[in-house]
Order: C-alpha cells, then structure tokens, then sequence
C-alpha cells in the first residue's frame, strides 16, 4: 500500500482530520509505522453498544492495515466504584472486539489505573499544568448546560487531554469521536509546552446517533434507542422496527447514519428483499444509489426497516456464537456482571 493509499485509507475513519492531509501525508512519509492512539471508558453497565463494538474494530483494522501501531487506552481509574469490576468489564469488551475480528496483533492495549499510578508524579503535574493553561469558561462551554456544570465535569476533558499527552507522548495520530474536538485541540496547544512532544493529528469520527427523532447520540443509560452487542435478534427488530426513519428525508435519519457507517463498511453492501409488486430484490453498492433511491421514493421505510435488522444480526451473529460457545468468554460476562439473554 502506497503511502497516498495509506493516507486515504485513515481518513476513511474520519469525519475531519485535525492537522490536515498535509500532516498526516508528511507524518506517513517520516515515519512508516506510526502510533494511532485509541482510548475506552468501561459502562457502569457493562452495555457496549455497536459503535464501540463493530464501528472501532471497522477502524482499528483500517489503520493496522495502513502500517499502524494501534494502542487502546482502557480508562478504567476514572469512573469511580470496584476497580476489579471495572476491569472485568474492560476484559469483556477487548473478548467482545475479538470475537469480531479485531486484528489483536497489531494492537496494544494500556491500562490508564497501571500507567498513572507507575508515574504518578509526573501525570498530576501535566494535569495541573493543563489546567492552568485552560480557562473555565472553556471547559464549561463543552457542557450543555455551561452555568450548571459540576467540578468532576470541568476536569474531565483536562485528564482526558492528559491522558493522549503523558500516556503516550509517542503517539503521532489520535483517533476519537466528534464530541472530543476540543479536547484535540487543547493537546495540540499544550503539546507545544512539553520539550520534545510533536502535536498529534486528531481523527475525529462521525458520532452514530440513536435511534429516536434528534437524539444525535447513543446513549448507553437507556437501551431502548441504541443497538448494543449483546441484544439478540427480536431486541434488533423490535428497535429498528420502532426507528425513527422518515419517507424520502435522510437528513437526520437514523437507520440509514446505521447502513452508512456500519453496514457498508461492514459487508460492503445493503441487500433489500422485495416482491416483485414492492420492485424486486436490489442489492446496493454505494451509499449514493441508495439515497437516490430513497429519496425518490423508490426505496421506502417498510424496505429499510427489516434489511438493516436483518444486517445487524448478521453482523452480530459471530459474537453471540462466541458467547454462547466459549467458556471463557461466559466467565468474562460472569465477572463482569453482564446480562446477555442469548446465552443458555
């Protein structure tokens, strides 16, 4: 693979790149075996929904596949509660992305609570330092509610763009999602603080919505609005069934962000099964073909509905098979606590 190639193939994972084509074309050619940090924060539930589960291991397989060392930070100091159960919960997850496919030998995957507890005093300071450097009205604006903001919540984007600059200050990409922008941002104007430290690029990927009208992201405190990795295939239908998912409109319309960003990705196409009055089986290739068609008229809701159910489960079929068969994976649901019906 070319290096252009490369090139395309990383920014196929985002929606913007922070730094620009530019940086990463010249970063590619410097150095042909970069570091692409990624980081995880384990549910209180233990849900995993099927943009943690499917849509990181569509993203760490690309970047292996364009020359990268990938390394996973599990955040598992910050949440509070019995460490051991968290990182049960954390172990869960990595045999979950296994179960996948996830391309394990390319990466690495780092402990937040190991990493600062081993370097404590040189973690705190850079916290403080960034905190110094940021204004409150800027942490409080990432909130949604700015003038009610709670003191935990001022700090967590500050530890965050800790973890990206102490963690691994040999990390050349960093890869998180849209909401995170500003957490990027502030790595790079801190990294200029830090002697020796390069600004990372910042691959900042689409947030997959829910699946109610406006709710632009998944929330895994409420599992009725969102896929998770552990529903089985009446908990899918029954969701995408109930989808929001309007005739002729694919602005903000969830079931097709899903066939975008999952499924085609995934399998590479969205197969629709039809009688011949509804217009007969049509297999897409490209996103374009289908929103023609959907927006015309052509493709309706009662076709999309039942071939994206039909797909996820697909997709999430080898999980369940691994669950249900595996004993360790079963042990690992045990400890960490996970309720997954489809086990017997």
């Amino acid at each position: 693979m070319g290096v252009e190639e490369r090139v395309a193939t990383l920014l196929s994972t985002a929606e913007e790149c922070v730094g620009g084509e530019d940086e990463l074309l010249t970063l590619l050619h410097r150095n042909p075996r970069p570091i692409c940090f990624h980081s995880f924060e384990p549910s209180a539930s233990g849900r995993l929904d099927i943009a943690q589960g499917v849509g990181k291991v569509i993203d760490v397989n690309k970047m292996i596949r364009a020359g990268c060392r990938v390394k996973i930070l599990i955040q598992d100091q910050r949440m509070g509660g019995d460490l051991n159960k968290i990182r049960a919960t954390g172990h869960h997850m990595i045999e979950v992305w296994k179960a996948l496919g996830m391309d394990l030998d390319g990466v690495e995957f780092v402990w937040s609570s190991e990493e600062t507890n081993k370097r404590a005093h040189e973690y705190w300071p850079m916290v403080m330092g960034l905190a110094r450097e940021t204004k409150v009205g800027r942490l409080a604006s990432l909130h949604p509610d700015g003038k009610n903001v709670m003191v935990d919540q001022l700090w967590e984007p500050i530890m965050r763009c800790a973890d990206i600059l102490f963690l691994d200050l040999e990390a050349d990409i960093c890869q998180m999602g849209m909401d995170q922008r500003e957490v990027g941002m502030m790595a790079r104007e801190y990294s200029e603080h830090i002697e020796g430290a390069s600004k990372p690029i910042f691959l900042l990927h689409h947030l997959l919505p829910g699946l109610k009208e406006g709710q632009q992201k998944m929330s895994n405190s409420d599992p009725y609005p969102a896929i998770f990795m552990f529903d089985n295939e009446v908990d899918v239908k029954s969701k995408i069934k109930k989808a929001f998912c309007p005739v002729k409109i694919t602005e903000g319309n969830p079931c097709l962000e899903y066939i975008q960003h999952i499924v085609f990705p995934w399998v590479g196409k969205f197969e629709v099964l039809r009688n011949e009055r509804s217009g007969g089986n049509r297999t897409y290739v490209t996103m374009e073909e289908l929103l023609a068609d959907y927006i015309s008229g052509t493709l309706h809701p009662g076709d999309v509905k039942p071939a994206l159910a039909k797909a996820i489960n697909q997709i999430l079929q080898p999980v369940r098979d691994h669950f249900k068969k595996n004993y360790d994976a079963k042990v690992l649901c045990n400890a960490a606590k996970v309720s997954v019906r489809f086990i017997s």
